[in-house]
């Protein structure tokens, strides 16, 4: 008899979100929570997206919301409104567990609770061999993932689709069917139209040695992290890789700290990425170039800055601005531009002017094609080369402050170089300008 017990241990007055679609997986395991709730004392909390793309999700949504009703559930539910350009399932997914760990939280939750049975992590681990993985993705969906103050687990893993539904029927439990899952223009739908019936006809009980599969690979996998964790003290600090240390390090290990990075922005969907990113990011690093990038899925840009490396996210920040100096300017790299009566200091994070030697008002502006400044005794030299030679991020160029006169002369790059204009302390100036 199908019984979540066979395959998760609860504690006395547990709490617990469950993942809920309204599907015969989900509905099958809200049922078996409920027939328990008793003995445990469970706090029990469904969870519903809905995805707003059929007419028929407004049903579900209504019927899981009576549902919970009935039976003394609390019942959380969302529905996404507008979609970017992003891969549908991705960026759906995103949104869901975003949502679901906002309930855990709520709720205090120990555990979230998601339906995926044996018939997925075949798909999943197919999926994933066939894009190209590490072992963390190749052995597919977890049975319990450690988050910082819950769980996610998949009580199911052990059973089929075919075994829910049976178990559904058998309880007369209702369940609506979303019948986008039988269109094959979804990968994961093709695997399991096409693939997984014909590995079945093999082996009918082909998911338990998936499982087997998955959870000798989870223990191989356990071992190469605490190796890999022992070379993250080496060769990242405050999230930037240091390529002149990791490239020191065994091949499979400089892979494995690749994925480890790229985990911080795809997190348990390691479908997004495979063998082609990691390489595309160590042609990077071994490139001769000092400076240059890479774009990774979901809007992650690699940059490579002489001997570092560093994955962010793409925003749509302030690239570019102008403004005219006056005794206090706020720049959007978080910095101050500010004029003073006096200053002690002579470093390239002060200027001294005198102003009928520049064109005022002085603008404050972001680099333009072809900027040069005149530098003292050697001419004039390309702010682009100033940045080289000041190794300044990639990253930080764009917003990197020029200080420009009315006739558009550079006459100042804060905080890296004095143009001709600048004034030592014992000649004459009117205008003292600090970086800081």
């Amino acid at each position: 008899m199908l019984s979540i017990e066979n395959d998760f241990t609860f504690k006395k007055k547990d709490t617990v979100v469950v993942g809920c679609s309204a599907g015969p997986d989900s509905m099958a395991l809200v049922d078996m929570l409920l027939r328990i709730r008793e003995k445990y004392s469970l706090n029990l909390i469904v969870a519903h997206v809905n995805h707003n793309l059929r007419e028929q999700s407004i049903q579900e949504e209504e019927y899981l919301k009576n549902y919970c009703e009935k039976n003394k559930i609390m019942f959380e539910c969302m529905m996404i409104t507008e979609y970017g350009d992003d891969n549908f399932h991705n960026e759906a997914r995103k949104i869901r567990y975003d949502f679901f760990e906002k309930v855990v939280y709520k709720y205090h939750a120990n555990y979230l609770m998601t339906a995926h049975h044996g018939d997925d992590l075949v798909e999943t681990v197919l999926m994933r061999i066939t894009r190209g993985s590490n072992l963390n993705g190749y052995s597919g969906l977890k049975k319990v993932v450690e988050k910082e103050h819950y769980k996610i687990v998949r009580p199911l893993l052990s059973y089929t689709k075919q075994e829910l539904e049976d178990y559904d029927k058998k309880h007369h439990v209702m369940y609506y069917i979303d019948e986008s899952n039988a269109k094959d223009k979804y990968t994961r739908n093709r695997y399991r139209k096409y693939v997984l019936p014909f590995l079945k006809e093999e082996e009918p009980n082909i998911h338990l040695k998936y499982l087997k599969f998955s959870m000798v690979l989870n223990d191989a996998n356990q071992f190469i992290e605490n190796e890999r964790d022992k070379a993250l003290k080496k060769v990242i600090y405050n999230n930037v890789l240091r390529i002149d240390m990791f490239k020191a390090l065994d091949p499979f290990i400089q892979k494995e700290v690749l994925y480890y990075m790229m985990n911080d922005f795809y997190q348990d969907d390691l479908i997004l990425i495979n063998d082609k990113h990691i390489e595309l990011l160590l042609n990077l690093i071994y490139s001769n170039r000092a400076n240059a990038f890479v774009n990774l899925p979901n809007e992650v840009i690699a940059i490579k800055t002489y001997q570092e490396l560093e994955l962010k996210k793409i925003t749509t920040e302030i690239t570019t601005y102008e403004v005219e100096l006056s005794k206090y300017v706020l720049l959007p790299n978080h910095h101050v531009i500010e004029q003073l009566e006096e200053v002690s200091g002579t470093g390239n994070d002060t200027c001294r002017l005198l102003s009928s030697e520049v064109s005022l008002p002085l603008t404050v502006r972001t680099r333009r094609l072809g900027d040069r400044m005149a530098i003292k005794g050697n001419g004039t030299k390309k702010i682009k080369d100033i940045f080289i030679d000041k190794k300044v991020k990639l990253s930080e160029r764009d917003l990197w402050p020029v200080v420009v006169d009315a006739k558009g002369v550079v006459v100042w790059l804060p905080g890296l170089k004095k143009s001709k204009y600048d004034k030592k302390k014992t000649e004459k100036y009117d205008i003292i300008l600090r970086y800081s």
